[in-house]
């Protein structure tokens, strides 16, 4: 971003601007056209699993190519560095910040909701700063990619714009890094389990689409009662509806909230998942398949 700052020239029509994220899955293991679960019945193709005992050290590594390609890297001291980094270059290119450590105590607030919904005003309270000020920072996370704004899904495309939206982190590893996370089975097994997963969920559906050139359309479902699906991926005229639970033993009673979304809308769902720390598919009942992250 700071670079297309220092262009004079607008380049309209003659420039492709792509986005870098952090590696998926595919790209680390050089199967970069495999498809997703809802793509393929005969499977992603992937062909390595990860058993669930790994799955933490997964979470604390992740996606950035110097972990991948350097796996005895010392993570905590990698990505120390990376955050450092990244405060004090591209956060100031941006010149929306104004004190570093402000900001910084801001970005590790917002870790620790990572995955809720998020109230902009209630942690600008908690940080002592204005809203706006809040609104901006959150601003510069999202133009950088560090986090991925993720809004409930309703028929009226305007009200997708205005309701309360959940913020995940782009990279699992980055999330452990600010949460204080070190230990590869409290990451697993931890009261931040579920959040990673669902982290290292949606990062590996918006990269896979985002690396064949196409601008992912995630959402979430709640109703007023509070039944939810956590993410929905436009497919076309369908949505995959996909539910993440930490658990490697997936029950047909993990998958009511899907049941329920199939119901409301009908004909407009594609195949429900439920992705889980496992490994196997496993049908769930009609419609419904569970399948282990690493088949994802």
């Amino acid at each position: 971003m700071s670079c297309i700052e220092t262009v004079t020239e607008s380049l309209t029509g003659r420039a492709a601007i792509l986005r870098l994220l952090p590696m998926s899955r595919r790209e680390a293991f050089g199967r970069v056209g495999a498809p997703l679960a809802w793509e393929a019945e005969e499977g992603t193709g992937i062909q390595r699993t990860i058993a669930p005992t790994d799955l933490g050290r997964e979470f604390l590594r992740d996606g950035y190519p110097e972990l991948v390609t350097h796996p005895e890297r010392d993570i905590q001291l990698w990505h120390a560095g990376f955050t450092q980094t990244y405060l004090e270059r591209d956060v100031r290119s941006l010149r929306q910040v104004g004190g570093l450590t402000q900001f910084q105590s801001f970005l590790r607030a917002l870790a620790a909701r990572s995955g809720q919904l998020l109230n902009l005003s209630t942690l600008a309270r908690d940080l002592g700063v204005a809203v706006n000020t809040a609104k901006a920072w959150l601003s510069v996370l999202e133009a950088t990619h560090r986090i991925f704004i993720v809004r409930p899904y309703f028929a009226n495309i305007g009200k997708r714009l205005v309701k309360t939206p959940k913020i995940y982190f782009g990279d699992p590893g980055t999330l452990c890094y600010l949460t204080g996370l070190r230990d590869p089975d409290h990451a697993a097994a931890g009261p931040m389990a579920g959040c990673l997963m669902e982290t290292a969920v949606l990062g590996e559906i918006i990269k896979t689409l985002t690396s064949r050139g196409l601008s992912p359309q995630v959402h979430f479902w709640r109703t007023a009662a509070g039944v939810e699906v956590d993410f929905l991926v436009e497919a076309g005229t369908k949505f995959i509806p996909i539910e993440v639970k930490k658990s490697a033993t997936p029950r047909p009673a993990m998958a009511t909230s899907l049941r329920a979304f199939q119901r409301d809308l009908g004909d407009r769902v594609g195949p429900a998942y439920l992705v889980h720390s496992g490994e196997g598919k496993l049908p769930l009942g009609s419609g419904v398949t569970a399948v282990g992250f690493s088949e994802l």
